[in-house]
């Protein structure tokens, strides 16, 4: 059902599928988290608002807020593309996303500590174990080690959808090397800057603490043996990474050195330290930005000049901590998501309070069957690639594509899984004239230490493009501010 207002802005704004709006209800009205917002865009005219989405990039801009596309081959450098027009997420909602979210943390942490130690939920048969063992992020020399705390996916940023029979449900899990935090931040502070009459009047809870709860958690694993002041540095891989400004930006914020693998060298104590002005200085925690395979050339590739010769002998004798830890990727491994809410009935005793994606495995015969038959309704994802690259969406795929995905899936059933097309919610979005849906999904950043921490709300993205379900800013995504409001509407 359309939504006709007098307001040019918003005039005309057709829904995808009215239900799946976020903004308005199936009568048009708008919902009740999104009344306040709606009545002051509704005196907003187009011109104000292509003013103020004018004055937002430039602060963008200013600020260098970019990211490196690596598969094009000029001006890989870009602005990420900003939507004035928030994500608003009700204070009871977001409990319940809270509280799911720290359950998928402490269950997924048992995971890894128990894959790399007894592996009980291999011996009692809950996963099998060539899912695991037979995982690109399964690292055997982890086999036997307890970091400090127990916790191997110190920071976590699970990608949620909203589905209009279920609420949200969780896409994916990422416990490598999480991105994305550093556009929560500024977009929080472009917002207060560019459009401050647009917040509502109860308030939303702020994201500023972000940095001081991360160095918190950093130093939270420092080693047994370290000093009162332990240090911590961050770890990039340089300036031609696409999440570079991200690494400079959160080192700047917690107050801690940015450091390439040349400024750190592992001493013949195997204890590592950080090459400075005065001389060598331990490091007792490292936040790394890269890899495993980049980590330590005599471990891992050989060839990489990114990483740290020794790291890997440093951090099994517990002389320095990584965050994450290195094998942490098994958890996050697309094939294994098919198994979380067993995960966390396995550990916690629980039933997951934030559910899956439907998710079906070529592994299964079963399942693979299921996906020969209703390979046009489902979405078929290459089980270790990310950035959106290599999804085959069944319904939009010509016939050949469709049959050389289903071989490339028979030929290597431990590489794919296939979802269903989820029609998920959208959100109105700027396209240079007015309004129009788009999808949306939401990755909040969960930190474990001491404590579970979820930054409230998280980095929305939304697709720009007409009809797409791809979000990745690699694809031509954006990215929205998140409101997590202070209290339900009155």
């Amino acid at each position: 059902m359309g939504v006709v207002m007098a307001n040019e802005l918003l005039r005309d704004y057709q829904t995808a599928g009215s239900s799946d709006d976020e903004m308005f209800d199936e009568a048009g009205a708008f919902r009740a988290d999104y009344r306040d917002l709606g009545q002051t865009l509704q005196g907003w005219t187009l011109e104000e608002h292509l003013q103020r989405e004018e004055r937002a990039d430039l602060s963008l801009l200013s600020a260098g807020i970019t990211f490196n596309v690596y598969s094009e081959e000029e001006g890989t450098e870009r602005i990420f593309p900003f939507s004035l027009i928030p994500r608003v997420i009700g204070a009871q909602e977001w409990s319940q996303i809270e509280a799911g979210l720290k359950q998928r943390l402490r269950a997924l942490n048992l995971f890894l500590l128990d894959v790399y130690g007894d592996q009980r939920i291999i011996k009692e048969r809950v996963i099998p174990g060539e899912i695991v063992l037979g995982s690109p992020g399964y690292l055997p020399e982890m086999a036997g080690f307890q970091p400090p705390l127990g916790i191997y996916a110190h920071i976590a940023g699970c990608d949620l959808v909203r589905d209009k029979q279920r609420g949200m449900v969780v896409l994916e899990d990422n416990l490598r090397t999480p991105s994305g935090v550093s556009y929560v931040l500024e977009n929080r502070t472009v917002m207060l800057r560019v459009v401050p009459e647009l917040f509502p009047r109860q308030g939303v809870r702020a994201v500023t603490d972000y940095p001081n709860q991360l160095l918190g958690t950093l130093l939270s694993v420092s080693p047994a043996d370290s000093t009162d002041r332990p240090r911590a540095v961050l770890l990039t891989p340089g300036i031609y990474n696409s999440a570079y400004f991200e690494h400079s930006f959160l080192s700047n914020q917690m107050g801690i050195p940015l450091v390439e693998g040349s400024d750190l060298t592992v001493g013949d104590d195997d204890y590592v330290y950080l090459r400075s002005t005065t001389g060598l200085e331990r490091v007792d925690v490292v936040y790394r930005r890269i890899d495993d395979d980049f980590l330590d050339p005599e471990v891992y590739r050989p060839d990489s000049m990114l990483g740290v010769p020794g790291l890997m002998r440093a951090y099994l004798k517990g002389h320095v901590s990584l965050v994450n830890a290195p094998g942490a990727g098994v958890a996050d491994d697309k094939v294994v998501y098919r198994w979380v809410p067993e995960i966390i009935r396995f550990y916690l005793d629980e039933d997951p309070i934030l559910p899956n994606v439907d998710t079906f495995s070529p592994l299964i015969a079963s399942e693979l069957d299921h996906i020969r038959a209703h390979a046009r309704d489902l979405v078929i994802k290459p089980a270790n690639a990310s950035g959106g690259y290599g999804v085959l969406i069944g319904e939009q795929a010509s016939s050949a594509e469709l049959e050389d995905t289903l071989a490339q899936v028979e030929a290597e059933p431990r590489n794919w899984i296939a979802q269903p097309l989820l029609q998920f919610s959208s959100i109105p979005t700027f396209d240079g004239e007015r309004l129009k849906p788009r999808r949306a999904d939401l990755r909040p950043f969960v930190l474990s230490g001491r404590e579970t921490w979820v930054i409230p709300g998280g980095l929305t993205r939304v697709a720009l493009r007409e009809g797409s379900y791809i979000v990745n800013s690699s694809q031509g995504g954006g990215s929205k501010d998140t409101w997590v409001l202070n209290e339900e509407p009155a």
